[in-house]
């Protein structure tokens, strides 16, 4: 199979709508019917954590802890070194996930089951997974539905270090007639 041909079932994340004669309109993401329960999106690329990832989004999330700022405290701790903020490892691995998952989102319901799994070190490179695990019409929103996925941020060596639920309200794509 060469690099250009997909799988039979192979989901387009990304398409070009023609909107006049030689001019075309991005359109992102996945609609309410691709979202098949039980189906799992890698999201790449991965994503390297650097010292000034960790230091700015510490200090911009006033998480002054010396754990994640000072590297002569840090190597007191049981991890011997500058311990990278689960707000970073958090943001990184969900905004990895949006583009597969609810690019086309009216609304981020929210996250459950929050788990941090393992560390995260400047210098891990992260990857993220998701796993649809429920769907349904919203009962309160006509025409639109809500999607829940289970995400895992993962260390290049496979080594799970962050999981959560989260859920979002999309449209359906085919409205049921009142």
């Amino acid at each position: 199979m060469s690099i250009n041909q997909s799988l039979p079932g192979s989901k387009a994340l990304s398409k070009l709508t023609k909107v006049e004669p030689g001019r075309y309109r991005e359109d992102h993401g996945l609609g309410f019917d691709d979202f098949i329960i039980g189906d799992i999106f890698e999201h790449r690329p991965g994503r390297t954590v650097t010292e000034a990832d960790n230091v700015w989004m510490s200090l911009i999330c006033m998480n002054n802890h010396p754990a994640h700022i000072n590297a002569e405290y840090a190597k007191q701790t049981e991890f011997g070194q500058v311990l990278v903020s689960s707000l970073v490892t958090f943001s990184i691995v969900g905004g990895m996930s949006l583009a597969s998952t609810s690019a086309k989102a009216i609304a981020n319901l929210g996250w459950d089951n929050v788990r941090l799994v393992a560390p995260v070190f400047v210098g891990d490179t992260l990857y993220a997974e998701s796993e649809v695990i429920h769907k349904r019409p919203s009962a309160s929103r006509p025409g639109q539905g809500v999607v829940t996925v289970r995400t895992k941020g993962l260390k290049a060596n496979g080594q799970i270090c962050l999981s959560y639920e989260r859920s979002f309200l999309i449209t359906l794509d085919q409205v049921p007639l009142a």
